[in-house]
This record gives structure tokens, C-alpha cells and sequence, in this order.
């Protein structure tokens, strides 16, 4: 999966509009529209914004994750058949699920704070009382 792919797939999945991003990241709509678009060369720096946004390494945003395949056709002697190429559709899937769970392990992580913040104030209720 491209770069430009995975920043718009992310903002996506926290909800966010191209608005949202485009003020997170202090740059008009249209140029982070572009980014999404895969119409203009992100800089490095660029890049390293968009991950801190997204608390996430940049690293991620650069790695395309593609997988070689390998397919062997033919018998158990000398008559083989090689394709070697890459499953982009198993790989952008497989990404996804990723960004997924990581969005979701993030949202878990919000309630417990918030569940560790209520005990917290109930405790100084009854401390109170």
C-alpha cells in the first residue's frame, strides 16, 4: 500500500475529515488533499508530521509491506511452471487489518484511561462522604 493510501486510510478510520488533517498538519486543504491524492512529493518532514498526528512511526507510513508469491506449477519432476510477483490485494487487506486493530487497540486504551480517571473520582467521593 502506498504512502498516500495509508494517510488517507487512517484519517478515515479516526473519523477525521481532509479539514481536520489539513489544520493538524497547519497546511491548506487542497495541498493535503494532494498528499491523499498521491499528487505531490511528500517531504520527509511531511511525512514525520502526518505519523505524529497519528502517534504512529514513520516507518509505517513508508513501508509498502509487499509480500513476494510464489507459485509452483507442475509435476514432482522437471516440468515446473514459476510465477513470482507480488498479491497487492492480500497485502492492502492485511495492512488494513492492521491499522484497524491498531485504531482499535488505541480507542481500548482511551476507555481504560477513562475508566482509571472515574474509579479515581469515586474514590474521592467516598473519601469525602
Amino acid at each position: 500500500m502506498k504512502s498516500h493510501q495509508k494517510v488517507k486510510l487512517m484519517r478515515e478510520m479516526k473519523q477525521w475529515t481532509q479539514e481536520d488533517m489539513a489544520e493538524k498538519l497547519n497546511m491548506s486543504v487542497t495541498g493535503y488533499a494532494k498528499i491523499e491524492r498521491g499528487q505531490t512529493n511528500v517531504s520527509l518532514e511531511k511525512l514525520k508530521q502526518i505519523a505524529m498526528v497519528f502517534n504512529i512511526n514513520v516507518a509505517q507510513l513508508l513501508d509498502d509491506n509487499t509480500a513476494p508469491v510464489l507459485c509452483s506449477i507442475g509435476d514432482n519432476h522437471s516440468n515446473y511452471t514459476n510465477y513470482f510477483g507480488m498479491n497487492e490485494a492480500l497485502v492492502a487487506e492485511n495492512q488494513r487489518q492492521k491499522l484497524e486493530l491498531e485504531y482499535k487497540n488505541q480507542l481500548l486504551q482511551q476507555k481504560e484511561n477513562e475508566i482509571l480517571a472515574l474509579r479515581k473520582v469515586i474514590s474521592l467521593l467516598e473519601n469525602a462522604s
